[in-house]
């Protein structure tokens, strides 16, 4: 399946700032999202996006949940459009005159994928968050404990074993991190802690 997106604008300048209602993406939500496991991962996405747009950035609730709204509709037309992946959802916040640089980030989160470089520090983070969070969950799932006691050795265990949650793209990990200049094992313990506040 051809996803490339075959283009590196995205958005109107014009339009930086203006983000949803945290009412009208929810909307999007859950009309375009049925499916519960993707709605988890990309309330699990967005909740990570907010920590660190907080914590690691220093930024205002605003400007937090322009990050956390990037998070939150990754994924929105995976459900239900999934040859459309990314296209259908940056063309509806592009038509609803959404900040260009959250539309890029959307746009930029599988970048073997749709063929958009990530340059901001949200277009890192959301590449970087998305395929970790979904393996650090898939562990949890198998854990009695889910992510109580979680460790950093448990979680790079089961990232060496290619057939634990084998859908889950190790050399997309290994890029994000690259990309955003932080180490796995930094990642993966500003990960652990936070998952289970997004369920």
């Amino acid at each position: 399946m051809i996803l490339a997106l075959g283009r590196n604008e995205f958005g109107n300048p014009a339009n930086a700032g203006k983000t949803l209602t945290r009412e009208e993406a929810n909307t999007i939500f859950y009309d375009w999202v049925k499916n519960e496991r993707l709605q988890l991962h990309m309330k699990q996405v967005a909740h990570l996006m907010k920590c660190w747009a907080m914590e690691k950035e220093g930024l205002n609730d605003a400007d937090a949940w322009r990050w956390e709204m990037a998070g939150l509709l990754h994924d929105a037309d995976w459900d239900q459009w999934p040859d459309q992946h990314c296209k259908k959802i940056v063309e509806e916040l592009e038509s609803r005159n959404i900040d260009p640089e959250i539309i890029r980030a959307i746009a930029s989160h599988g970048p073997l994928h749709f063929g958009v470089e990530p340059i901001t520090k949200m277009d890192k983070m959301l590449y970087a968050f998305d395929e970790l969070s979904g393996l650090i969950h898939a562990y949890s799932l198998m854990r009695p404990e889910g992510y109580t006691g979680m460790e950093l050795k448990g979680v790079k265990k089961r990232l060496k074993e290619k057939s634990f949650a084998a859908n889950v793209s190790r050399e997309d990990i290994a890029d994000a991190c690259n990309r955003a200049g932080i180490e796995l094992d930094e990642l993966i313990q500003f990960i652990i802690p936070r998952q289970p506040q997004a369920g």
